[in-house]
């Protein structure tokens, strides 16, 4: 629907549980790892939201696991917005693509955006909706 977000990581010792896959908590933090890289490419990265004290709160997720991913694997993470409930309110889908092509797991996260001054969500900024590929 929008523009997508890809990110390339390479699955380490410190992402497996005792079985020898990535720990169910550690799907989370790679999922965050690629919002992360594609805002801040776009402009609105930590710098900006602890200068303007606004951005992104995630208000709800479900996520999917699909395959295994183990030690050494090479993924992609494919993110993008996928609807806008309204101008506070957004959900990124996410993707773990292994090197087979494959999807290890999925994710939806609804995101909205947030004054960290006002304590509350607020309308998110032109900046932000271009750092998350809903405007150019």
């Amino acid at each position: 629907m929008y523009q997508k977000f890809d990110y390339e990581v390479l699955i380490k010792e410190s992402h497996l549980d005792s079985f020898g896959h990535v720990n169910n908590a550690n799907y989370l933090v790679l999922y965050e790892e690629a919002r992360w890289d594609f805002i801040t490419k776009n402009g609105y990265g930590l710098d900006e939201i602890q200068k303007t004290r606004k951005g992104p709160v995630v208000l709800d997720l479900q996520v999917k696991f699909k395959r295994e991913i183990k030690n050494r694997d090479n993924i992609k993470i494919e993110s993008e917005i996928t609807k806008i409930t309204n101008s506070k309110i957004m959900v990124i889908e996410q993707r773990m693509i292994n090197a087979d092509g494959k999807v290890a797991s999925e994710a939806v996260f609804t995101v909205g955006f947030f004054d960290l001054n006002e304590r509350k969500l607020i309308e998110a900024p032109e900046e932000w909706l271009v750092a998350v590929g809903v405007k150019r």
